[in-house]
């Protein structure tokens, strides 16, 4: 077995830590496969701002949340997010769309977009418009997830002067009702881009999941968001053969969808046709996803209240929950012997035979969050609206209990 396994180490290291950083995945789920009949929209964001934070945007024909880099602030550019008329867009970066010039910013308008299409869009077709009036060359190389309050699910790759939609809910584009993307687009040049074993992971998951009703935001936060599966070498690191006493129960991080570059989460969740765009939800893991713990947010009340624990600090320029994550993180990924040692990745810390990783601890924490916060949102859909004053409760209770078990498991 350590022959094999030493042998398996041996081909992701010659492998080469090269490529792109922004090495997101994502996936666009038709409500026609989940259980609940309500549309969904993920992205792992991978960025070399570790540091993330979920900010209120007003000043557009709508107001919308979104995921934004701490450090900024005035952002002009966001990562995903999801508005009052229940429009929600995210991107994963391509490669393969575009020749980029020399000097030339790979993407560079793909965030500032995303924020303008928040402000102005409320429906899919609204958000294929909107593309149509971009001046061209646009800066665009992305795959642009979107879904909207009338069940519309669909995803754009778009390059400087084109585009191309596929829809999720056409079984021509996505036999199996999803349409799953890292950093490579169909449309582009074939066998470049990146992203091609996480796409294969993810699609292996998607595939089964799609067909026997199983895909909610919980089910892509455990089996997405957190997956630590090869599928080119054979290998998945949760089998325990990559533990104490087989191995020393250490790793490296090489196209697992949870990558050290992982900076945040968010599955957002969309309504049923007929149902009140405010009950759209964005569940956001903000830091690296093994390490972090899922938050509800939602538009409506959002200029007032949001979950504090996802909020900037303004002093200290970071969210208090991003933080506990990426300080947990860098316990994961601690050694720092020359050259590309931070590849390697502390596998024991996170996950073990004594069910005491990091991973493992957090788990249950996430549990009692969507039990909570599903017990109030289950309310909300049986009345049609959402209620101010038990959404602000609910953030209440949840900041104060995500943070004492944070502390008491961590000391953070």
């Amino acid at each position: 077995m350590k022959r094999t396994l030493f042998a398996l180490i041996a081909v992701v290291i010659s492998l080469g830590s090269a490529g792109p950083l922004s090495a997101c995945t994502s996936a666009v789920i038709s409500g026609k496969v989940t259980p609940d009949g309500r549309p969904l929209l993920w992205k792992n964001r991978d960025t070399d701002f570790p540091q993330n934070s979920v900010r209120y945007f007003s000043g557009g024909r709508y107001p919308f949340v979104a995921v934004v880099n701490s450090v900024e602030d005035n952002p002009t550019d966001v990562w995903i997010g999801t508005n009052a008329a229940g429009f929600s867009v995210m991107n994963t970066q391509s490669y393969n769309l575009v020749e980029v010039k020399p000097g030339e910013e790979r993407g560079e308008a793909n965030g500032r977009v995303m924020r303008r299409a928040l402000e102005v869009c409320a429906t899919v077709k609204d958000f294929r418009q909107f593309l149509d009036t971009l001046s061209k060359p646009s800066l665009i190389e992305a795959n642009f997830g979107v879904i909207d309050a009338e069940g519309g699910a669909a995803m754009f790759e778009v390059d400087y002067h084109k585009y191309v939609m596929y829809d999720a809910n056409d079984p021509k584009d996505a036999p199996c009702g999803y349409i799953a993307r890292t950093n490579f687009s169909f449309s582009g040049k074939v066998n470049e881009g990146a992203g091609y074993v996480r796409f294969m992971q993810e699609d292996k998951l998607l595939m089964p999941a799609s067909a026997t009703g199983q895909i909610t935001p919980q089910w892509i936060f455990r089996e997405l968001s957190r997956s630590f599966a090869n599928p080119l070498l054979g290998i998945d690191l949760k089998s325990g053969d990559f533990n104490r006493p087989k191995t020393t129960g250490w790793f490296v991080d090489q196209d697992f969808i949870a990558r050290g570059s992982t900076a945040s989460s968010v599955v957002v969740q969309g309504v049923k046709k007929g149902e009140r765009p405010e009950l759209t939800t964005m569940w956001t893991v903000l830091g690296y996803p093994p390490t972090g713990v899922a938050m509800p947010v939602w538009v409506k009340g959002a200029d007032k209240a949001l979950p504090r624990l996802l909020l900037r600090d303004e002093a200290e320029k970071v969210s208090p929950l991003g933080n506990w994550s990426v300080i947990l993180a860098g316990d994961v990924f601690s050694y720092g012997q020359g050259m590309g040692s931070d590849r390697y990745m502390n596998w024991e810390r996170l996950y073990n035979a004594d069910k005491n990783g990091y991973m493992q601890l957090l788990a249950p924490v996430e549990d009692e969050v969507f039990r909570r916060a599903g017990t109030v949102l289950k309310e909300w859909r049986k009345r049609g609206r959402a209620d101010m004053k038990a959404m602000r409760s609910l953030y209440n209770e949840l900041d104060a209990f995500v943070e004492t078990r944070y502390a008491e498991l961590f000391e953070l």
